[in-house]
């Protein structure tokens, strides 16, 4: 290909700078100082040197046991520190972070092991008997196991097992030496679909995809480093990791809260003592933070916006939460494969509430005829009267590979000429808000 400049410097940083780690690290240099992350369940607050300094120690302990670019590293945990700390260490080393449902049953996570081969298995110690069944079931064999203890019970540590205190206590506080190639195409997160059609399926997330996932989160909020973020889901899943979770908020130089279990009397208290700006939940939490806060009002004036997912929001209840909690309601529409793609803002609600909203920005949605013996073309999509139903398609490669891990068949099932086909089925919807602009002539 001909250019008519010279773009060898460009292609040259683009494709080995372009990556979720060096924003992170950015943010160091300029935000050291400033606080990244609260733990109300012990009281620590870490600033973007300490985050730094507590990853590493984590990166160069995988490093001393030989833990290399593109291995897995395996992770059941809640919402946690050492949450925080595998996801940034693993992309330190050039490994995977594979964050996956510490509910699932041992039979499930032995699955998954067996799928995603990690060299590391991190678990919270509130499941141990599920990681000590699973590694019973599965064939391979992480050769480093963690469990992670935060509260204050004990337990009995399995035979070969170790605490993640004791794992990192001698490892060094400096950044790990870089001795592999970053490329913005290489993998660093692996997530694991919710399974509920099955086994679940590994979705990879390259550089690209993590970077443009916290852009799209930054201009959609917005966002900007004077806000404090929590995420009131878990984070192993694409909602709870990128809208308001760790992706987006240390890209940004904001700050968060980190949320082990949802209490709605925590919540609403959160609010007020750390001046919480943006939160992100499910409309059942939304309800129940609504039912507190008319019960027992705590000052939740820092509040600019919530963020809701999973579910569809009805009218009433954006009603509801509009008044009780802010006025500034958000909802969200997408899947582990794409992350959010139609998003309703606050000038949609209250009238579009019950629809999937608008196409995010660098997407595109359509709803496309279904047929029994083959997939729609991308362009056969179903008329736009409120009636024909259709099935719903995304195009967004800023934020999807398009491809499951290991899985052709599935990769070739759901994805297509560039499209994700999502098996979801609805109608495409004429909806009209005009806008009022007042003009003023001096």
């Amino acid at each position: 290909m001909e250019l008519t400049y010279d773009c060898e410097m460009f292609k040259k940083t683009f494709e080995s700078e372009f990556t979720w780690l060096n924003g992170f690290m950015r943010n160091v240099r300029r935000f050291g100082y400033k606080n990244a992350a609260f733990d109300p369940m012990s009281g620590k607050i870490w600033t973007y040197n300490d985050l730094n300094r507590d990853s590493n120690r984590f990166a160069n302990a995988m490093k001393a046991s030989n833990v290399k670019k593109s291995d897995v590293v395996f992770v059941q945990l809640f919402n946690s520190p050492q949450f925080l700390f595998g996801y940034i260490a693993s992309q330190k080393i050039g490994a995977i972070f594979n964050p996956a449902n510490f509910n699932l049953s041992p039979g499930e996570t032995a699955e998954i092991i067996d799928h995603n081969k990690p060299k590391v298995y991190v678990y919270d110690a509130d499941i141990v008997q599920t990681a000590i069944d699973a590694l019973s079931l599965c064939k391979h064999k992480p050769e480093v196991v963690i469990a992670v203890n935060v509260t204050s019970k004990e337990f009995p540590l399995p035979e070969g097992h170790i605490l993640y205190d004791d794992y990192i206590k001698d490892s060094s506080v400096e950044n790990p030496p870089i001795d592999f190639n970053p490329y913005f195409y290489d993998e660093v997160v692996r997530l694991q679909t919710s399974g509920t059609t099955g086994t679940p399926k590994g979705v990879p997330l390259n550089n690209v995809n993590e970077v443009l996932s916290a852009h799209d989160v930054i201009m959609h909020f917005p966002l900007n480093p004077t806000d404090v973020t929590m995420n009131m889901t878990p984070w192993f899943h694409r909602g709870g990791l990128h809208s308001g979770g760790p992706t987006p908020t240390l890209y940004a130089g904001a700050a968060m809260v980190i949320l082990r279990t949802f209490n709605p009397k925590n919540c609403i208290d959160y609010v007020e003592k750390y001046g919480i700006t943006f939160m992100t939940g499910v409309p059942s939490i939304l309800t129940l933070l609504a039912g507190r806060q008319e019960k027992h009002p705590k000052d939740i004036s820092t509040l600019k916006g919530i963020i809701t997912m999973g579910s569809p929001l009805e009218k009433e209840a954006c009603i509801r939460f509009q008044k009780v909690l802010t006025p500034n309601i958000f909802n969200g529409y997408g899947t582990t494969e794409s992350f959010w793609n139609t998003f309703l803002r606050p000038f949609d609600l209250p009238e579009m509430a019950g629809t999937a909203g608008r196409s995010c920005t660098d997407d595109e949605v359509r709803i496309v005829k279904v047929y029994d013996d083959k997939k729609a073309e991308p362009d056969d999509v179903v008329p736009t009267d409120n009636k024909t139903e259709g099935e719903i398609i995304i195009s967004c490669p800023c934020k999807s590979t398009y491809s499951y891990v290991n899985n052709p068949e599935a990769t070739k099932e759901k994805f297509y000429k560039g499209w994700m086909y999502t098996g979801d089925i609805m109608f495409q919807h004429i909806f009209v808000i005009l806008l009022d602009f007042e003009t003023k002539v001096d």
